[in-house]
């Protein structure tokens, strides 16, 4: 099994990123359930703004789509930005738009049988807002969710805190990581031996 983390700050490396710590938990909760996995920080990236596979002319998105087919798990880790996700987040979701029209033989998505989950950081309410718009946006594309797809802490409203500046995960969060990781990690396992039927 392989899990693939796409961290959607806004910030290139090697800035720090709040959003990247909290996708190397759920990886390390990922690789305690035997799954392998990479984080690839997107914005270090030439990620193209549109819908489709390949947009030309050194769009980095066709190698990280790659990596998105060959995985079996597809964390979305993102920040929370005025209420909603990093637009770093939209632009991924809508590269993966177009895996709508990118069937295999027997007309089904290439993603399905992928299973998907989110991450999510912020100093302000709305991580309940934010991992729905990303659950519909994967969901629609084909990605299934296990119960308990997201992880998420976020700090009192208008504090200057960064999850990557805690002393310690809270309880809360470590549990609901491990629990991602879990629900994930068997649901995956349970669509590789039992694919979707065609339509």
């Amino acid at each position: 099994m392989r899990a693939l983390a796409l961290v959607c700050t806004l910030n290139a490396s090697p800035a720090p990123s709040s959003s990247q710590h909290l996708a190397e938990q759920v990886m390390a909760q990922f690789a305690h359930q035997g799954v392998q996995g990479e984080v690839v920080r997107v914005a270090d990236h030439d990620v193209r703004s549109g819908i489709g596979v390949d947009l030309g002319d050194g769009d980095a998105w066709p190698a990280i789509r790659e990596k998105v087919l060959a995985a079996d798990i597809l964390l979305i880790a993102t920040p929370i930005w005025l209420g909603h996700p990093s637009s770093v987040c939209q632009r991924v979701l809508e590269r993966l738009n177009a895996e709508s029209s990118e069937t295999d033989d027997k007309g089904r998505p290439l993603v399905y049988g992928k299973v998907a989950a989110v991450a999510v950081v912020g100093n302000e309410d709305g991580a309940h807002k934010v991992s729905a718009d990303v659950f519909q946006g994967l969901n629609d594309v084909g990605f299934s969710l296990a119960p308990g797809a997201v992880t998420y802490w976020v700090g009192e409203a208008m504090h200057g805190t960064d999850y990557q500046d805690l002393d310690e995960t809270p309880d809360a969060v470590a549990s609901t990581t491990k629990t991602l990781a879990a629900n994930a990690t068997h649901l995956a396992r349970l669509l590789t031996g039992s694919p979707y039927p065609a339509a």
